[in-house]
């Protein structure tokens, strides 16, 4: 793999410094999804299994470099330890003399990183002074890899380093999906608009065997060939873009697939009337909102050949039914696949996660991605920070 992991440290007796992700949604000073917590717990055990004592390093929203009390990661406490299952002692200012003075068996959280300017500066006098407090240092927080940072990326040159659990699953699961993959690999990519998405468009036909476009930008790949797509979400401008991707995919071998059915309708809201129409007779006055069941059927049946498939975006206006139909038709497709032991599926991506969620198909998929722009980053074929600074140890 060419980085390290929690086995390949000597960890009794060591202090390990551990950068994790818990920026946490909460309410009234309540966690109200500990995800993210949860999903580190395994590192923390292990490490205290092994005889070391986790030094956790976090940032909590976006302080932009100023001590902002109500984002202090000292309100995590409670939520850490309960799942944790140990005390976590809180500490504000750090010193190597306060870390070596707690029980090798503690769990000590470090305030929020990013009330330093140095942090996010990458500033090799934090990234200093932060190797001082441990002895090890391990990445877990995947979701921060696309930023190069003093707690991410700076201390990893300065410190023997390796990846976490969590990182560790990330990184195995992502090198599964794109590294070295099982053909043929399809990649799903959905949401609103192309011009996000240009990057991963370019990357992933290199990569994968069919790509299989959804959401409002497969409007604007219809209209690039001249389809009227009504007054659905497209972006016009781009058409001369679609047309050259399209182009590159017909020399690479890849097979880009897009609706030959849509569904549509005159208002954008839950229930609205709405007809599946050919993708090529959108009427003037609709929208194309969902793609239709033709389209799922060859959706499915691309996944039914795939070995691998990698998923970021929904195929539809999945938040509001009855348009969260064909997201939710093909994530089932591929969760039935995925328990049969046919398919290898990864996804990521805030929107993705939310859609899988709501078909019932997150927990038959392979691996999802807690990341949001560290995944779409390395779907774009992009070197992250954090995981670079690991392969250099």
């Amino acid at each position: 793999m060419g980085w390290k992991t929690l086995d390949d440290m000597a960890l009794s007796g060591k202090r390990v410094l551990v950068r994790v992700d818990i920026n946490v949604p909460m309410e009234n000073g309540h966690v109200t999804d500990a995800s993210r917590i949860e999903r580190i717990a395994p590192t923390i055990a292990d490490i205290r299994a092994a005889g070391g004592c986790p030094i956790l390093l976090a940032h909590f929203g976006r302080p932009k470099g100023q001590v902002v009390p109500e984002m202090s990661l000292q309100q995590l406490v409670p939520a850490l330890s309960d799942t944790f299952g140990a005390p976590v002692t809180f500490v504000e200012r750090p010193s190597r003399e306060f870390i070596d003075a707690q029980p090798m068996n503690a769990v000590v959280l470090v305030e929020n990183t990013r009330f330093s300017a140095m942090e996010e500066a990458n500033d090799p006098d934090m990234a200093a002074f932060l190797a001082t407090l441990g002895d090890i240092f391990c990445n877990d927080a995947f979701s921060a890899a696309h930023r190069a940072h003093a707690s991410t990326t700076g201390i990893a040159t300065l410190l023997p380093s390796c990846a976490g659990r969590l990182m560790q699953q990330e990184l195995s699961a992502l090198e599964a999906a794109l590294g070295a993959p099982k053909r043929p690999v399809v990649a799903v990519v959905g949401g609103a608009k192309v011009s996000t998405k240009l990057d991963l468009l370019s990357n992933l036909i290199e990569k994968v065997d069919h790509l299989v476009i959804g959401g409002g930008m497969a409007n604007t790949f219809l209209a690039a060939q001249g389809i009227d797509v009504g007054k659905s979400l497209c972006e016009h401008d781009l058409a001369d873009t679609a047309r050259a991707i399209m182009d590159k995919a017909a020399s690479t071998g890849c097979e880009i697939v897009l609706p030959s059915d849509v569904v549509v309708a005159r208002e954008f809201k839950a229930g609205a009337e709405n007809d599946v129409v050919a993708a090529n007779a959108c009427p003037a006055d609709a929208m194309i909102l969902d793609a239709g069941p033709n389209a799922v059927a060859r959706i499915e049946a691309v996944l039914a050949n795939a070995k691998t498939l990698i998923w970021n975006g929904p195929l539809g206006a999945f938040e509001i039914t009855p348009f969260d139909a064909a997201t939710n038709a093909a994530a089932q497709a591929a969760a039935r696949l995925t328990r049969e032991g046919a398919l290898t599926s990864v996804a990521g991506g805030g929107d993705t996660v939310a859609a899988l969620n709501q078909a019932g198909a997150a927990d038959d998929f392979t691996y999802i991605s807690t990341a949001g722009g560290a995944f779409l980053e390395w779907m774009e074929g992009k070197a992250l920070p954090g995981v670079a600074a690991l392969m250099a140890q």
